[in-house]
């Protein structure tokens, strides 16, 4: 049976995909990275180590998931965070040279993307769309919080930024005030599981936006005098929740205001909300906008953009 293989790399997690000629997903294995307990994040160093020791430990998992005879086609991988020619990070390397070597020892071609891409291509193979030749792109996760165009040509994506956050993105939010309350690294799962007790009497944090940029300080800021003053920490989660939904779906009106685009894909971790998802709807449906969602596990990192992509460019 021919496979395309995808692998990333990111911030978090080592990942990896296999998929066969008709799309179907083989294999789907994520390993999350350690942080120490209180810790809010990693140094590039102990990304790369961590990385470097996790993928034979996934890809042993996902080909013993697999009884048939593999024929390895291609080879896709997350080679930098962004779409453009200066992004770099180390975390990627790693996967790139085992992808490369990879290719190499099976004779098969190996083709390079953006982390982003991985997330937008995971997203548009999960949620089934968007479909049109031009849609909106939210990429809203630990490291990242933005807005984007994104075009269709040649079967190739061709992502334009539009807006951001000036400063922390949405997942630094959650993961600073979920650290603040005791939570584990990364706080969103136990920080939304404690939002959802808090939401009927949610803290009231502002919201920072002014045209297609966000800010992200000054609501933490805020979120932490509420802590220091003693408020609940479930009105206080449910706050930040709040917050990160009312924000983004400003900037997503703007956006499809200006640009004339109403489908809309959502994706990375904080994407993954339900909370953050249903406000969403509610706020943006009336205004003509539809949203796509992928399945909540293909919204935070994956590979299983990059095994997408190996499948069409190998078509190609």
């Amino acid at each position: 049976m021919k496979i395309y293989v995808g692998i990333d790399t990111s911030c978090y997690t080592t990942s990896v995909a296999f998929m066969r000629e008709d799309g179907s997903l083989l294999a789907d294995v994520r390993r999350l990275l350690t942080v120490k307990s209180g810790g809010r994040g990693l140094a590039q160093s102990e990304m790369v180590y961590q990385h470097t020791r996790n993928l034979p430990v996934v890809f042993a998992e996902a080909k013993a998931a697999i009884a048939e005879q593999l024929q390895l086609a291609a080879v896709a991988v997350s080679s930098k965070p962004r779409p453009q020619e200066d992004s770099f990070m180390p975390a990627f390397l790693v996967g790139e040279g085992y992808a490369k070597v990879l290719a190499l020892s099976h004779d098969a071609p190996c083709y390079f993307l953006s982390h982003q891409e991985n997330h937008i291509l995971a997203g548009i193979w999960s949620a089934g769309g968007p479909s049109a030749g031009r849609f909106l792109v939210a990429h809203v996760s630990g490291g990242t919080t933005e807005i984007a165009s994104v075009e269709i040509i040649d079967g190739n994506l061709s992502v334009e930024l539009l807006g951001g956050s000036q400063d922390i993105a949405a997942g630094q939010l959650v993961d600073r005030i979920g650290v603040a309350m005791g939570l584990s690294f990364p706080a969103g799962p136990n920080l939304e599981l404690l939002a959802q007790q808090g939401h009927g009497a949610a803290a009231s944090i502002p919201v920072a936006v002014r045209g297609l940029n966000v800010s992200f300080s000054g609501p933490e800021t805020e979120a932490r005098k509420l802590m220091d003053r003693g408020v609940d920490p479930q009105a206080v989660a449910a706050g930040v929740e709040r917050c990160i939904a009312e924000s983004l779906g400003r900037m997503i009106q703007t956006a499809a205001k200006e640009t004339g685009v109403k489908d809309v894909l959502l994706v990375g971790g904080v994407a993954a909300n339900a909370y953050i998802r249903s406000r969403l709807v509610t706020l943006v449906t009336d205004n003509g906008l539809k949203l796509f969602f992928p399945e909540h596990k293909f919204s935070s990192d994956n590979a299983v953009g990059t095994a997408y992509r190996a499948m069409h460019l190998h078509r190609m």
